[in-house]
């Protein structure tokens, strides 16, 4: 894929993600190969902001002009209280991964849950009478079950190890103005879940570097599930993850975390400049440098 070298020219706008370290971020990657496809007069660039230093970054952002920016850790959450504007799905979430300037100030939200549907909204399916298994209970598994009761899913099941903290995490949804239909079950009971599952979510780091051999479910488990499951991991290193090669060999449509990475900057792009995404390049300028 050949594109056009982006010019940084006096009336270039700038946007970019915040973080610290920053320096691992791929977002650069995908969004200037966006700018360029579309001919835009922007940049985007990582800017490694720490802790103690988000309240001055946010203002001299301001100061300066900068027209949006994304957010990785450990600024999700701390970021919040810093804007004007929060979007509900943001709010029901915890976290705010994507930011633009209004006339009113910093506005927030959280595109992880667009990103994670994206893909399973072009099957057409009918997800009202499909129950979403999410294998885990920290951060990435709220932004899935707040995509899960968008896509429409009959019902949220999520598993965890620790039943003190599946409590905290159901409790926390109570007072969410989205409202899933969700239950939380320990790990012993996977087995009785896996054959109601229309969709299921690696949302655990297992899988991940260095243990790339390891997979949240056994050869075994992964029989159980009906065999017009769909099988999704958020991890897109290796590719296929463990967990993917296990959901292929048992005949399922499957889906990785690189295709979130790029639908959600796809979104936070199409925020920021008010035209439609060239997803497509995205996801080829990241295959091109991971892989």
């Amino acid at each position: 894929m050949v594109i056009k070298p982006l010019t940084v020219k006096g009336t270039t706008q700038l946007l970019g993600v915040i973080g610290y370290p920053v320096k691992h971020s791929m977002s650069p990657i995908m969004h200037n190969a966006a700018i360029a496809t579309l001919g835009l007069d922007y940049v985007y660039l990582p800017f490694p902001i720490a802790p103690d230093q988000l309240k001055t970054a946010i203002d001299g952002f301001a100061a300066v002009g900068l027209k949006g920016f994304n957010i990785t850790i450990p600024h999700k959450q701390t970021i919040m209280p810093l804007l004007t504007d929060v979007s509900e799905v943001a709010q029901a979430i915890g976290a705010v991964n994507t930011v633009w300037w209004s006339d009113q100030g910093w506005c927030g939200t959280n595109t992880d849950a667009a990103g994670f549907i994206a893909p399973l909204k072009a099957l057409s399916r009918d997800w009202s009478h499909a129950p979403a298994l999410i294998l885990g209970n920290g951060g990435a598994a709220r932004a899935v079950v707040a995509a899960c009761h968008q896509l429409g899913c009959s019902n949220v099941l999520v598993v965890g190890r620790s039943a003190d903290k599946l409590a905290a995490f159901a409790q926390s949804w109570e007072m969410s103005p989205l409202q899933p239909n969700l239950s939380v079950h320990t790990w012993d009971r996977l087995d009785e879940l896996l054959p109601m599952a229309g969709l299921v979510v690696n949302a655990t780091p297992i899988g991940m570097a260095p243990k790339i051999e390891a997979s949240p479910l056994t050869d075994g488990q992964m029989a159980l599930l009906p065999s017009q499951t769909i099988a999704y991991d958020l991890i897109y290193v290796p590719r296929p993850t463990r967990f993917l090669q296990q959901a292929s060999a048992a005949g399922l449509v499957t889906f990785d975390g690189l295709e979130m990475l790029v639908q959600q900057g796809a979104a936070a792009l199409e925020i920021w400049t008010q035209q439609s995404p060239p997803v497509d390049v995205m996801r080829q300028a990241l295959l091109e440098h991971v892989f």
